[in-house]
């Protein structure tokens, strides 16, 4: 299949807005939405879409339709056999009002173009389904995917060594992709937390969507951080912590920076009580000694890959201050990251407003 007609699939799959699809699609139609496009998206796309969701996904593909018959009016091109029949049947199905108000999710399918070192785009496509609310506006926003989380996931996918084999938790998880993400890298443990129960439950959901990749390896955690204990943080025995945009309110930038130094920190006591230990210890047991405190010694210590846009310049100047009190480097490593264009159907994702910043602890 041609790379411009995956792209335009994997846009429909993605619930795209409209005008993303429309560009793809006069992309995959050499400039113009020409009949073989409309009946590959008849044939290819819309059963697929309609099928894996809800009313909101038929009221999705009767607005792409009915863009694309206008468009393809309004420029005399030839309409595909069946097209306005199947508009017809999208405009006559019984949307009531309270069914749309009861269910305010919709199902999308983010596709992850990898490259296997080949040029072949199609054999290592990695597709994540996940349950996304269309309801920001009441405050739903854990459940909606947002640039930042793309980002960070993209960056996971492009430097799988980098987390193969860690224990990883990510602060304020949202929808979880990147915690499958995470899994799909070869991470041995990954822990997804968020202090919002509806978030939560959501997350918990998606997991089970995408249950292949994540069984046995990913759990979700409610975390309060302004509540959390040092001793359930230290419990997680993380290695490498994550997360996608969390710097948006300054009456929780203190409580996550105090999250972040006791999760960076890890280990620092129970290696120092070691130490202690064994410089008592009788000289038989001096080498085995030795060779733990070696193993120790050559651990690495935690590490925090931070995402975000920087929306309100004052809250990201108080994080990095607080974040210089508690001894925690925070490194800008946007231009050194060079993460894969993994998501090239979604030119609506506006990857240069995101930020990426590795954090560590200046005490270790």
């Amino acid at each position: 299949m041609d790379r411009s007609f995956l792209y335009l699939k994997s846009a429909l799959l993605a619930m795209e807005p409209v005008n993303t699809v429309l560009f793809l699609a006069r992309q995959s139609g050499g400039g113009s939405i020409t009949t073989k496009v409309q009946t590959f998206i008849l044939d290819h796309c819309a059963d697929d879409v309609v099928s894996k969701g809800n009313t909101w996904h038929k009221i999705y593909m009767k607005n792409i339709l009915k863009s694309i018959i206008s468009v393809a009016e309004s420029s005399n091109i030839d309409m595909a056999d069946g097209l306005y029949e199947q508009f017809a049947y999208y405009m006559t199905l019984n949307v009531e009002d309270g069914s749309l108000n009861d269910n305010n999710k919709i199902c999308k399918h983010i596709s992850f173009y990898l490259s296997n070192g080949h040029g072949d785009i199609n054999s290592t496509n990695f597709i994540v389904k996940l349950q996304c609310s269309l309801n920001m506006l009441q405050g739903d926003t854990g459940c909606a995917l947002w640039p930042s989380g793309l980002l960070l996931s993209e960056f996971i996918l492009s430097h799988p060594g980098t987390f193969s084999n860690k224990c990883c938790l990510e602060v304020g998880s949202g929808v979880g992709l990147v915690g499958v993400c995470l899994a799909y890298a070869g991470a041995s443990k990954v822990v997804l937390t968020d202090g919002d129960v509806s978030t939560l439950a959501n997350m918990e959901h998606n997991l089970e969507l995408n249950e292949y990749i994540t069984k046995n390896k990913v759990e979700c955690k409610h975390l309060l951080w302004e509540t959390a204990s040092e001793s359930e943080l230290q419990s997680f025995q993380t290695e490498i912590v994550l997360g996608a945009d969390i710097v948006y309110d300054p009456r929780y930038v203190p409580h996550l920076i105090r999250v972040l130094s006791i999760l960076l920190n890890h280990g620092k006591s129970d290696l120092y009580e070691e130490k202690v230990s064994i410089k008592y210890e009788n000289e038989l047991s001096h080498y085995k000694e030795q060779k733990d405190i070696s193993a120790n010694a050559l651990k690495e210590a935690p590490v925090a890959y931070i995402a975000t846009v920087i929306r309100n310049d004052s809250t990201w100047k108080y994080f990095l201050r607080l974040a210089g009190e508690a001894n925690i480097s925070v490194q800008d490593i946007t231009g050194m990251s060079k993460s894969l264009n993994l998501l090239p159907y979604m030119p609506s994702y506006d990857r240069e407003s995101v930020y990426l910043f590795k954090l560590s602890s200046l005490c270790n």
